[in-house]
């Protein structure tokens, strides 16, 4: 399985539609979370980018999955790059504690 990081672009200003939306897309992205689709979920602190990580057998599949999210309609721009490195220490053994 392909890795592949997706950067969304967020309208400048969220509306009423949007700011209800939020809820059923955490939702979603919790979900993908635990089936392991989605590795990494992060939006900027001015909130008009976002990087999400995600498992998948193609881009196509990944760019599917990422047009079901409720908050989709309004992103401004998706690219999608598969990864050929990806390594951070969720993916490392944990630390040991001699305590």
């Amino acid at each position: 399985m392909a890795k592949f990081v997706v950067t969304v672009r967020f309208p400048d200003f969220f509306d009423e539609e949007f700011i209800a939306l939020i809820p059923e897309h955490r939702h979603l992205i919790n979900e993908l979370i635990e089936a392991n689709v989605v590795e990494a979920y992060a939006i900027s602190a001015n909130r008009t980018r976002g990087w999400i990580t995600m498992n998948g057998s193609s881009e196509e599949a990944i760019r599917t999955t990422v047009e079901q999210f409720p908050l989709y309609r309004f992103f401004l721009q998706v690219e999608i790059d598969e990864l050929f490195v990806f390594d951070s220490t969720a993916s490392r053994f944990p630390r040991i504690s001699l305590n």
